[in-house]
């Protein structure tokens, strides 16, 4: 096992448990009694909360925010500038049974590039949850989230559009300004992009 504990380029706790063969990005911070099994590979500037898990082969992008009390398991993609919000859960067997073994048989569930999963959200196998959406407290996602979607209940559904700031967005004409960013947001065809 490597000694990843006096590496000075990121910081793992010493409670942590780092498995073989697991690369972390300069600047990545990893606390409390957290897990990572072999082949993870972090991207830089990560930050795992307490008791955090990360399945085997799972490669998280840049600048990832995995609060407490998340597991990743293996099927899970995550892209650069994601957040997990607190106690989220990935399944990753659409019909898991005790007596059945269905390793090898996990769906691929993709988290795009700067996407926001809310806490205690669960997240069902199988999905693909597109740029900068944005997945409140407690949602049951079943299906695919699209770019910018705001979703929220059980099973998740539709209230709304975010930009990647973070802020509603209230489209007039089928155009949309973020208060914050200024940045200018078009929808089309049931789609929102950024112009």
């Amino acid at each position: 096992m490597a000694d990843h504990k006096n590496n000075t380029s990121y910081f793992v706790h010493e409670s942590a448990y780092i498995d073989d063969n697991v690369t972390i990005g300069e600047g990545s911070k990893i606390w409390h009694f957290c897990h990572l099994m072999p082949g993870c590979k972090l991207g830089k500037n990560c930050n795992l909360g307490q008791n955090v898990f990360i399945g085997k082969d799972i490669s998280l992008g840049n600048n990832v925010k995995i609060q407490n009390n998340v597991s990743v398991y293996q099927g899970v993609i995550i892209e650069d500038n994601v957040f997990l919000g607190p106690s989220m859960v990935f399944t990753n067997v659409i019909n898991p049974r005790s007596e059945v073994n269905r390793r090898g048989q996990y769906e691929k569930t993709t988290v795009s590039q700067g996407a926001t999963i809310g806490a205690n959200a669960t997240i069902v196998c199988g999905v693909h949850i597109g740029q900068h959406a944005f997945i409140g407290a407690g949602t049951v996602v079943t299906k695919d989230i699209k770019d910018y979607e705001l979703v929220v209940g059980n099973p998740a559904k539709r209230i709304g559009w975010m930009s990647a700031h973070g802020e509603s967005l209230e489209f007039v004409d089928g155009k949309a300004t973020c208060l914050l960013s200024g940045d200018k947001y078009i929808l089309e065809n049931d789609q929102v992009s950024k112009i």
